[in-house]
């Protein structure tokens, strides 16, 4: 339908009205947008045994066999033109006694889904909700419920009873490990004397580092993935009510888009770092991490990823200062052979961390300053743009200086330069092939006021 529109359009002269400016529209995504809907006030009464007038809205096989929905026309679809009926309208859908009509911006989510193609994502069965199970609507009530919830998943709350563990994702047979990094102090920065020292690493200045959980290995795509995918996450869980991995909270967390190229880029999935995510996109995995494990997951600070890479020295790298030992811990740009390897391959640092430096550089929570004179007394420094965040530790891609404890690096628009996207998108950055995230859980949990501000990264309308 969109193709004989555009095709008489041009037939016809292909009139464009004097001054009228186009401007990007918003790609509607499925899972975030119309899923929540659907599985609101549709699939109830609308799903398999239970299809009112023979229209079946959970499973997307049976959905797109009915007549009443045309991908690319929401006007012949009456999926979409039954919503927009008068109140007292017999075929209202979903009828008054079910919550209707719909508020407009739900009608008009489902009509641009649909002139857009009405993309489903493959193998995505849908399930109904009921709207108290729906969960948290806005951003203060998601954390105000996950911070409930991990507060009643305590389970340590003294360094001295801090241990190594093995988290699980359980739906999906994944697993990866949490290192302790016991409390401490440690000076910040390098110091004038070191070799290929830059200014912003600098003033030194002494920091205070309550304990921490830090992931051994980066997040690698086995983890990255479940939540990158939904799809992937559902087609392996089993639906139904009783189901312990599927819960409102996690549901409510935002998830990303589905990336337009294949965002390994060849250089391997399984066993290998994930790459090429947006600051946002750590945040938010974080966030979605919480939630599926009842434990606070984050991006560490700045500082605290310093003095775990440290591992209690003062040198330029965790081992001393001799390059000549760098190829037994890092992979950098002259012994990775033009890509990331698979994570935990080359020795740790003196406290179980592998790659700490090099295979990917990895986020941390704080926006950019070019001075440690401007931090002040403050735990991490907020990110309140897009650009620069600071990443962390170097890369395949970096030589051997990049790779120093200390070193830094603030993200620009250059990292996003050839995405072909307009507006770009907010979940991926096709050139930061070098970049990942590890994640980091603190022993003592903050307040919800805190978690918030630990969860926020600058956002923007894509």
């Amino acid at each position: 339908a969109q193709q004989q529109t555009l095709r008489q359009w041009i037939e016809e002269g292909a009139v464009w009205p004097e001054s009228l400016v186009l401007n990007p529209r918003k790609k509607i995504d499925f899972v975030e947008q119309i899923q929540p809907i659907f599985e609101l006030h549709c699939v109830a009464c609308h799903r398999q045994d239970y299809a009112k007038g023979r229209l079946q809205m959970d499973d997307p096989t049976a959905f797109f066999a009915n007549p009443a929905i045309v991908p690319g026309d929401a006007l012949a679809s009456t999926v979409y033109t039954t919503t927009i009926l008068a109140a007292d309208d017999d075929d209202l859908m979903p009828p008054v006694e079910k919550d209707g009509p719909l508020p407009k911006e739900k009608t008009d989510l489902i009509r641009e889904w649909i002139d857009q193609g009405a993309h489903w994502p493959e193998g995505l069965v849908l399930v109904a909700r009921k709207m108290e199970e729906a969960g948290p609507q806005d951003e203060a009530a998601l954390i105000a419920a996950l911070h409930e919830q991990i507060v009643a998943n305590l389970d340590v709350t003294e360094p001295e009873n801090m241990e190594p563990y093995v988290e699980e994702m359980p739906w999906a047979g994944v697993t990866f490990n949490m290192t302790v990094i016991p409390g401490g102090t440690f000076m910040m920065g390098s110091p004038e004397s070191e070799k290929s020292r830059r200014p912003d690493e600098g003033p030194q200045r002494k920091v205070e580092i309550e304990p921490f959980w830090m992931g051994t290995h980066e997040v690698t795509w086995n983890e990255y993935e479940q939540f990158m995918y939904r799809e992937i996450e559902f087609s392996m869980i089993r639906q139904g009510d009783d189901n312990p991995y599927i819960n409102a909270v996690s549901d409510a967390v935002s998830r990303p888009t589905k990336p337009y190229v294949e965002m390994s880029f060849g250089m391997g999935k399984n066993g290998y770092p994930a790459i090429s995510m947006t600051h946002f996109a750590a945040v938010t995995y974080c966030k979605w991490l919480s939630a599926k494990t009842g434990r606070f997951y984050r991006l560490p600070t700045e500082a605290e990823w310093e003095y775990a890479a440290r591992a209690g020295t003062t040198t330029a790298y965790s081992f001393g200062n001799d390059l000549g030992l760098l190829d037994e811990y890092a992979w950098h740009f002259v012994n990775a052979d033009g890509k990331y390897q698979k994570v935990g391959t080359l020795k740790p640092n003196a406290w179980g961390l592998y790659d700490m430096h090099g295979n990917v550089a990895e986020w941390v929570l704080d926006g950019y300053l070019d001075s440690y004179s401007k931090v002040g007394d403050k735990k991490f420094i907020p990110g309140f743009s897009e650009y620069p965040h600071v990443a962390r530790g170097g890369s395949w891609d970096d030589d051997p200086h990049e790779l120093r404890s200390a070193a830094r690096r603030a993200s620009n628009d250059q990292w996003k330069m050839r995405d072909p996207q307009l507006p770009k998108s907010r979940w991926y950055l096709t050139d930061a092939q070098f970049l990942g995230f590890r994640v980091v859980r603190p022993l003592k949990v903050p307040s919800a006021e805190e978690i918030a501000q630990y969860w926020t990264s600058f956002d923007w309308t894509e």
